[in-house]
């Protein structure tokens, strides 16, 4: 398998920590990607009408697109136990994974507002809506702290890429503040070698 890779990508970094929990890591060669949402490249474009990453190049030509379709892929394959096969469980994983993407979503528009966008033209009101989303997803994630200790799936893979970009690019946040439980739980898991080996330099 192939990847288009970025090392800040937090999508890709989503799916390198998948990999390495279900010991995939090794069957992905990773190939350098110029993602850009203004500065779009062809070559992504190619393999991805969106020109997004990441994008997996599966050995029999198949393509596979989106965070959220590879890691399902790669749980798939490996026959893991990231993602519940059925009943209730598979449903609030499902659920807990599209609120961690959500955030991440709000979390890399806020920052398109701000790093890309010339400055006469932020638009303040949008940038504040964008951060209100993430503050709302990590209230919620405190409140349901009892359920996040010694899970390790899809869910808390998706917010571990979620919060880790929030130290990458919104440290200003300071969102361990009045998260005393949420930032107890990071700290445990971000122990664990998948989120050391794959933290953005």
């Amino acid at each position: 398998m192939k990847m288009f890779h970025s090392t800040t990508s937090p999508f890709v970094r989503k799916v390198m920590l998948v990999a390495h929990e279900l010991n995939l890591l090794d069957q992905i060669e990773r190939l350098p990607s110029a993602a850009h949402p203004i500065n779009r490249s062809d070559e992504l474009i190619a393999s991805n009408p969106l020109g997004q990453v990441p994008i997996l190049l599966l050995d029999d030509g198949e393509v596979l697109c989106d965070s959220r379709v590879i890691c399902e892929y790669l749980n798939d394959r490996a026959k893991g136990s990231l993602l519940p096969r059925d009943g209730p469980a598979r449903w609030r994983v499902l659920t807990q994974t599209s609120l961690a993407d959500g955030l991440l979503d709000a979390a890399v528009l806020a920052r398109y507002e701000e790093a890309l966008r010339p400055e006469a033209q932020r638009w303040q009101p949008w940038l504040d809506g964008q951060l209100g989303k993430v503050n709302s997803a990590l209230d919620w994630l405190e409140r349901h702290h009892e359920s996040l200790p010694g899970r390790i799936d899809m869910a808390t893979l998706s917010f571990v890429a979620a919060i880790g970009y929030l130290d990458f690019r919104f440290a200003r946040l300071e969102w361990r503040r009045n998260r005393p439980h949420t930032a107890a739980w990071f700290a445990e898991i971000s122990e664990r070698p998948s989120v050391q080996t794959t933290i953005p330099a």
